[in-house]
């Protein structure tokens, strides 16, 4: 059954970015910390990484994300989702407007301007699909940024929140959290690494 799992690495005190993120600083002052572990040598940050990428069956991110991604200092061959895998999953961007062109031609994308919710069921027709030809189980990722993540949990549209906690204090950036109705989570994991604290929630 394929899945909507949050996904996204977060500071001790919240953030997803540093302070004053922009396009040529898309994790803000100090926010690279909060990734360390996905660039590591580590045996078990590689694997958690590949394990990652391996369940992806399609992939949502916000238009601010996109155009980090997409843009000159963005992902190429070496550096992005799934770069140096035999496959790479669609990706779906939530956004006001489609970009006028893309750059990374050579990958999936969808561009979904009616909202977190249309985008999320886009990517779930995607992630089935591919589930299908594969013969195995993929899901749909919800890699960032914040607000989208956070868009997407309010509205009750997650089963899976996956957080990897680096051990460094931004003192200020983009939170993931920003308010809404309380919630318990169910935990169903914590891996340890030298990086980062892997937690994994069930969201009621």
């Amino acid at each position: 059954m394929t899945r909507i799992i949050a996904d996204i690495s977060i500071s001790l005190d919240g953030f997803v970015t540093g302070p004053d993120p922009g396009p040529e600083n898309g994790l803000g002052t100090g926010g690279g910390a909060l990734h360390t572990w996905a660039f590591s040598d580590d045996p078990d940050e590689c694997r958690i990484l590949r394990e990652g990428t391996a369940r992806s069956g399609a992939v949502v991110l916000g238009r601010r994300l996109f155009d980090q991604v997409d843009g000159v200092n963005g992902w190429n061959d070496e550096i992005g989702y799934g770069a140096g895998e035999a496959g790479r999953p669609a990706f779906v961007v939530v956004t006001s407007s489609p970009p006028e062109s893309v750059r990374l031609t050579g990958l999936d994308w969808t561009f979904v301007t009616t909202g977190p919710a249309d985008a999320v069921a886009a990517a779930r027709e995607r992630a089935e699909a591919a589930s299908a030809a594969g013969g195995r189980d993929l899901d749909v990722v919800l890699m960032g940024g914040g607000a989208t993540i956070g868009s997407a949990l309010d509205a009750g549209l997650v089963d899976t929140l996956t957080l990897h906690l680096a051990p460094v204090v931004l003192g200020g950036g983009t939170p993931l959290f920003t308010g809404g109705m309380p919630r318990t989570l169910v935990q169903r994991g914590v891996v340890r690494t030298p990086n980062a604290t892997h937690l994994t929630y069930d969201v009621p």
